[in-house]
């Protein structure tokens, strides 16, 4: 028999498409008794992590010009930094790394040294399934496939605090992300002006879910109320309260006409709701390049500047919360050096990911990456690992979230900080 505090804490409770014209009646009637709304939620830090489904090719993204080996094993994919004619160059960062140039939305955030880049990241587990590397990344447990929480989910639980808003973790998804599968409550909402309550991993359940909610609600309304305290309430008011179903970006931001571009979009206006946010979550898909990889055109540059363009225009939308917020990006694992036959790249080991915050030790290409020659490849193929992901990872949700207890949050792990966020 389902419990009050099981329902409370389970992470597959999901929220899917948070509109404010569909919340249950129920929950409607509780929260619209009051007639003030506070804002008890104001200052959290807030981690926004976007997963680029497919294993982005990390080489083409952020590439290493000047190595020769490089350019020979990609005669019809590498891109130069100098000036050629019509064809756009790479964004020159270091005299080392460019920049892919449908990535030039970057380049202001990396001169202001709010961006950072970490290269030669990757799982230390060699599997190159997208499915088996993709949940040891979100599960933060390389070397174990029956970790049932995800690390996003117990960053949730170490952050101090009893349930204080049931927005506290939000994935801008259809279904819940196995990094937030968990005990702690987590929410997943594909759109803002649609609401629907579901379990997590069963699409056809909403109104059984929404059944038992309201069951469960009738049945313990009073001890429901004093377990999760006003704030819970008061936050969904606010939400009600506050959506805007013609909002606006400041400084006239554009988000890219996308997926990606409108969950960021609709993450910057939850931000700004001031609902207790503290993680957020979505994601870019489309980067298993396998054929027709593309150079300046092509499936690649259009993926990049989806990314980097959605990035840009969440951070400028920010506006008086950048101080607050810090975003980070992911990506199972990276592509095979050399191009395959078919003008794509293969699954390879180490990728490259992108941190945006005030408090990045940004303007820089972290991480160790040798010359590119087959003697140094892992495999005689691949970009080898050598940063961990486990150890950028750990030390944004140090030095953003102010958690410190690294083997709850990455069990079995050992590693060493590398300097990406500032002290």
């Amino acid at each position: 028999m389902a419990t009050r505090r099981g329902f409370l804490k389970s992470g597959g409770l999901a929220l899917f498409g948070v509109g404010m014209g569909g919340i249950p009646h129920f929950l409607s009637r509780t929260v619209a008794a009051g007639n003030h709304i506070t804002r008890p939620f104001e200052r959290k830090k807030i981690l926004v992590c976007i997963f680029q489904r497919g294993a982005m090719d990390g080489l083409m993204a952020v590439t290493p010009f000047n190595d020769p080996h490089l350019k020979a094993a990609r005669p019809a994919l590498f891109i130069s930094a100098a000036k050629n004619g019509s064809q756009p160059a790479l964004v020159d960062l270091d005299g080392n790394f460019g920049l892919h140039p449908s990535m030039n939305a970057f380049e202001p955030l990396f001169r202001e040294k709010r961006l950072a880049i970490v290269h030669g990241i990757g799982s230390p587990n060699n599997t190159r399934s997208h499915f088996d590397a993709q949940d040891y990344m979100e599960s933060g447990t390389p070397f174990n496939k029956g970790t049932a929480s995800g690390w996003l989910n117990r960053a949730v639980g170490l952050l101090g605090h009893e349930t204080a808003t049931p927005f506290q973790a939000i994935s801008l998804t259809s279904s819940l992300p196995r990094a937030l599968y968990g005990d702690n409550p987590s929410l997943a909402i594909s759109k803002l002006s649609d609401f629907a309550i579901q379990m997590k991993g069963n699409p056809t359940g909403a109104s059984t879910a929404a059944r038992s909610f309201e069951e469960l609600y009738a049945q313990t309304s009073q001890n429901l109320l004093k377990e999760t305290g006003k704030e819970s309430f008061d936050a969904v008011k606010m939400l009600k309260a506050s959506y805007d179903p013609k909002y606006q970006p400041a400084n006239n931001a554009v988000y890219p006409n996308s997926n990606f571009g409108n969950s960021l979009k609709q993450i910057a206006q939850l931000i700004k709701m001031e609902v207790g946010l503290e993680v957020a979550f979505t994601e870019s898909g489309g980067w298993d390049t396998h054929f027709n990889q593309g150079a300046q055109q092509g499936v690649f540059a259009r993926n990049a500047a989806d990314l980097a363009k959605g990035i840009l225009a969440f951070w400028t939308d920010l506006e008086v919360f950048q101080d607050r917020v810090t975003v980070m990006t992911m990506t199972e694992f990276g592509r095979t050096v050399k191009q395959n036959g078919t003008g794509g790249t293969d699954h390879g080991r180490a990728s490259c990911n992108f941190i945006i915050g005030n408090n990045v030790n940004g303007g820089l290409v972290h991480g160790n990456m040798q010359a590119l020659a087959p003697e140094n490849l892992e495999d005689g193929r691949d970009l080898p690992v050598t940063t961990d992901f486990r150890n950028v990872f750990s030390e944004v949700a140090d030095q953003h979230l102010q958690i410190s207890n690294d083997q709850a949050l990455f069990p079995d792990w050992h590693g060493k900080k590398i300097g990406v966020m500032l002290g």
